[in-house]
């Protein structure tokens, strides 16, 4: 069973990302930089990657190390966008 002091800070971390990756997207559109635009794609995939491990593990019944596998390659995906963005 999964706790709920474990959902909340998941879910908490999921919201920081997106408004993270929100503001990012806005400051794109606002000024046209391009690395911006990267930054908020690796903001969103940070957040998808904090709660797709739970989610892959209780939906679909994979090994809790297959969802970590997972996990950490849609985060890595997301900083490797960040660290993109900061070498433009």
């Amino acid at each position: 069973m999964i706790e709920a002091p474990l959902v909340v800070a998941k879910l908490i971390t999921l919201a920081l990302s997106l408004v993270v990756a929100y503001l990012a997207f806005h400051a794109y559109r606002r000024h046209g930089r391009e690395p911006m635009l990267y930054v908020s794609a690796g903001f969103v995939l940070i957040g998808a990657g904090a709660i797709c491990e739970g989610l892959i593990y209780l939906v679909f019944g994979t090994s809790i190390l297959s969802a970590g596998l997972i996990q950490a390659a849609i985060v890595s995906s997301g900083l490797v966008l960040v660290l993109v963005s900061l070498t433009k």
